[in-house]
């Protein structure tokens, strides 16, 4: 595979009072925060309009399992089920299925020390 990963696709952390971190990043960084983060626009070598999520999610989420860790990265990619092929060719863990939404496809897998990572195709056009 040529491209693997393209870019950061998202940040999340977990908090003990999301909406509390959302207003100080608004108040204090400028983030222009909704329900689920902030949304940071930007453009790719090719001038395609991407984005990269910020956000919180609650201190007991269990949407970062099996990871142990505070934080969770989202990485875009261009061909999920042809990069999460190769990743388990590899040996990489993946956990659970792809899943399909109408902004993207997303895939999971673990690092060598047991971070989550999730893996996003994107369909940057669905936010617009």
């Amino acid at each position: 595979m040529k491209n693997r990963v393209t870019g950061i696709g998202g940040l999340f952390f977990k908090s003990k009072d999301p909406k509390a971190s959302k207003d100080w990043y608004r108040k204090h960084l400028g983030f222009n925060t909704d329900d689920y983060g902030c949304t940071f626009w930007w453009k790719d070598k090719k001038g395609k309009e991407c984005s990269t999520q910020w956000s919180t999610f609650p201190k007991d989420t269990k949407y970062f399992e099996p990871s142990k860790k505070e934080f969770m990265f989202n990485y875009r990619v261009e061909n999920l089920k042809e990069l999460l092929a190769a990743l388990k060719e590899e040996g990489v863990t993946i956990v659970g299925e792809m899943q399909e939404y109408d902004y993207g496809k997303f895939g999971w897998i673990l690092d060598n020390d047991g971070n989550k990572i999730e893996l996003w195709e994107p369909i940057d056009k669905a936010f617009m």
